[in-house]
Order: C-alpha cells, then sequence, then structure tokens
C-alpha cells in the first residue's frame, strides 16, 4: 500500500514540488498518475523510491515509512518494487537473459531460482524466443518488453511505469498497455505515470492527475473495471 499523509516536498533551491499531498494507493491497485512537465510525477515518484525524502507530513509504502527510512533499509524496501524507467536503462552487453537475471544477481538470489524465474518472466512479457538476443537486435518495443521482465523476476508487489508510452508508436502503446493490465491482474500494484491524454481516455483505469504540485482531481474507474467485469 501507499500512503501519503500531507506530504509536502520542496528542494534546497526552495523550489515546491509537491504540496500537502494526500492520497492512498491500495493493493492491486492500477493507477494513472497523470500531469503536464513540471506537475510534481517525477518528484512524487523519487520519493515512493526513497531517492528523494519528504519535506513535511508521512509517506508509508509497502510497510516501510519513508519519512524515516534509514539508508540501510532503503534497499529492502527497492526489492518490493519494479520500476521500467522510459530509456530502459538495458545493459548492451548483455544478453536479454543477462539482463533479467541481473536483477536477481544483485541481490544475491540462487543460480537454480534464477533460471527457472528468468524463463518465466520473459514468457509472462512475450520474449521467450529472445533470450539469447542482444538489445541492439530488438525492437524498442521488444527492449522495453525486456526492462518489464527485470522489474517483475523478484515478485515485487508494486510496478511503477515511467512514460511508458513515451516515443512508440500506438500499436506498440496498446501492448504496452495491455501487458501492464496482465501485470496487474497477477496481483500487482501498477502506477503508471504519463501525460498522454489519448492513453488515459482508452483505459478507463483510476486517474490521479497533478498540477504544480498539487492533486487535482482523483478520479475512480468505473465499477465493471475494479470488478474486473466487462462493460
Amino acid at each position: 500500500m501507499i500512503q501519503f499523509q500531507n506530504v509536502s516536498m520542496a528542494y534546497p533551491d526552495g523550489t515546491v514540488a509537491l504540496r500537502e499531498i494526500n492520497l492512498t494507493v491500495g493493493d492491486g491497485e492500477f493507477v494513472f498518475l497523470a500531469g503536464p512537465s513540471g506537475a510534481g510525477k517525477t518528484t512524487l515518484t523519487r520519493l515512493l523510491l526513497a531517492e528523494e525524502r519528504v519535506s513535511a507530513g508521512r509517506l508509508d509504502v509497502n510497510g516501510f515509512r519513508l519519512d524515516r527510512i534509514r539508508a540501510r533499509q532503503v534497499p529492502h524496501l527497492r526489492r518490493t518494487m519494479g520500476v521500467v524507467f522510459q530509456d530502459f536503462k538495458l545493459f548492451d552487453k548483455m544478453t536479454v537473459y543477462e539482463n533479467v537475471a541481473f536483477a536477481m544477481r544483485v541481490i544475491g538470489e540462487k543460480r537454480a531460482v534464477i533460471r527457472k524465474r528468468v524463463p518465466f518472466f520473459l514468457n509472462v512479457v512475450g520474449l521467450a524466443d529472445k533470450a539469447k538476443s542482444f538489445p541492439g537486435k530488438l525492437s524498442g518495443g521488444e527492449q522495453q518488453r525486456v526492462a518489464f521482465a527485470r522489474a517483475l523476476v523478484n515478485n515485487p508487489s508494486l510496478v511503477i511505469a515511467d512514460e511508458p508510452t513515451g516515443n512508440i508508436d500506438h500499436v506498440l502503446r496498446d501492448e504496452i498497455l495491455e501487458l501492464l493490465l496482465r501485470i496487474n491482474k497477477l496481483g500487482k500494484t501498477v502506477l503508471v505515470v504519463t501525460h498522454d491524454e489519448e492513453l488515459l481516455e482508452r483505459h478507463h483505469k483510476r486517474i490521479v492527475r497533478l498540477n504544480e504540485g498539487r492533486i487535482l482531481s482523483d478520479t475512480a474507474a468505473p465499477s465493471s473495471e475494479r470488478t474486473g467485469e466487462t462493460a
């Protein structure tokens, strides 16, 4: 669960990025975090990752209290999350398999577990036949799927996708959203950071809109979407 209670965030130069944010995202929810550039989306995401600290208020994420978290606890927090960045951050000299396995190796996972889970998640994202390929040989959409597999392989409870449909065509955008919906159906909480209004119109999910560091609106998904029914 994510819970912001009267959270504000100001940078050392005095810039106030977030102002009295109150927001709760329950386990297993799918939420779009929307707003224009400079709205506060990046700062909010950095707070969730403990890359920045709140200036005021309380922030709880996956059982960790981030306004009081100690540096030695941050790696444990981040193991509960899977993050897909807009630039993917893949290693060019590693194969697809090695890129995904790397996320498990850095936390000391056993080889037997790695050999079992990496192929499973490559299959989840539709890349089972690309395990031996290098990122440079993949399309942009395929590279993004590798990033999703890597984000999922440590079985996080929360998946954050930062502008996952930026710089891709409409067909790939729909494929990526279908993948995110599939991830959500696995029981993961999914937070999609976006400024893509067309995306929001096509997928009727909860939308939290930010502007100038404040929450402008918090629109719940239709009841049929929340229960998994079709309209």
